[in-house]
């Protein structure tokens, strides 16, 4: 029995230094004696352009509804949704019976005014009309050329042509209906390769940095394997009162593919105007949070320093700072991910591939 309790407080003694040695191995491995080996990055100032990305709908420049300018009756329609139409092509006409009864007693209205006319100079002549006769029927026959020109232009404007080359996306009527002045009866949108816009919405502090005439990529769901070139056209002097914010038109390049109104897209606008920025590399970033994070920089010869950024944009591999970076020159890129503040480093590599030690 009492070798059995020996054993025993020989076992509890072992386990207890085993516990000791292991948590005093812990402890300096916590205090930071593990070097971690990182790679310094020197922070460039370079001249660069954060993008602006928007979203919006395509549409044409020359979006026409198309109407009859006098009421009737549709005698015939020559073209369907989705037919492409030149510019001047006939593609409806109404009726023409009671237009044409309209002009031709406008006409008639007109040789008769003709008549009383000359037949009241004669007697004017004899002195058997006064001049105030000659003057009412002088009237009267001016009064029948303007409505007989009425009658004409509303005859000719019985039939409707394309305003320019395109495309009918909507016909809203159909032969035999009657229509009234001006209700519509076709949607059409201009295909020339420079109608085609893309309109979107963006912020106040980027409608302040663009310009006519700045570059923009554009992408559509539509055609996902294709990217297309737009320039800046316009930009609105006032916040849209839906949303507040503020409308850009983008000029898009099809290349030869299909569009059509209503396309929704994405682009990405690049302002001529670059602003300096402090740059560093992306993997020097860690704890990245919405705009803010933080960097790594050497703190004497083997110690770090944590400090706080605001990232502006990240462009391919780059991270431009807006600010935190003032007065460093150098920071850790390479090995930044398992530092703490408490790490302790060893530098391995600088950007010109030699060892350093600070």
């Amino acid at each position: 029995m009492e070798n059995r309790l020996k054993t025993i407080g020989n076992y509890i003694v072992f386990a207890l230094a085993t516990f000791l040695i292991s948590c005093s191995n812990t402890e300096t491995t916590l205090q930071g004696s593990h070097e971690v080996a990182v790679n310094l990055s020197t922070v460039e100032s370079k001249q660069m352009t954060q993008p602006i990305y928007a979203s919006g709908l395509l549409f044409s420049e020359t979006e026409a509804v198309l109407s009859f300018k006098i009421g009737g009756i549709i005698q015939e329609i020559f073209v369907e949704e989705g037919d492409a139409v030149k510019k001047g092509q006939l593609l409806a006409k109404l009726d023409l019976t009671e237009i044409n009864a309209q002009v031709i007693q406008a006409k008639n209205g007109v040789e008769k005014a003709e008549r009383d006319l000359a037949r009241v100079k004669n007697l004017y002549a004899d002195g058997a009309a006064t001049l105030e006769n000659v003057q009412d029927l002088t009237t009267a026959l001016n009064v029948a050329n303007e409505g007989l020109r009425i009658a004409t232009f509303n005859q000719r404007f019985a039939e409707i042509r394309a305003v320019s080359n395109g495309m009918i996306v909507r016909k809203m009527k159909n032969q035999g209906e009657l229509v009234s002045p001006g209700m519509p009866l076709f949607f059409m949108n201009d295909t020339g390769n420079d109608q085609w816009k893309l309109q979107a919405g963006i912020a106040d502090k980027d409608w302040v940095r663009l310009k006519e005439g700045d570059k923009a990529t554009v992408s559509f769901d539509a055609y996902p394997e294709t990217e297309f070139e737009g320039t800046v056209i316009r930009l609105a002097e006032g916040a849209d009162p839906t949303n507040g914010s503020f409308q850009v038109e983008v000029q898009v390049d099809p290349k030869g593919k299909k569009f059509v109104a209503g396309l929704y897209a994405e682009t990405k606008i690049t302002p001529s105007q670059p602003k300096t920025y402090q740059v560093v590399p992306v993997e020097a970033l860690v704890e990245g949070s919405g705009k803010n994070g933080f960097v790594f920089t050497m703190n004497g010869e083997d110690k770090v320093k944590k400090v706080p950024v605001e990232v502006a944009f990240i462009q391919d591999n780059e991270i431009a700072i807006k600010s935190g970076l003032e007065n460093i020159h150098k920071v850790i890129s390479a090995g930044s991910g398992y530092l703490t503040e408490y790490s302790t480093v060893k530098v391995v590599d600088t950007e010109d591939n030699t060892s350093a030690s600070l």
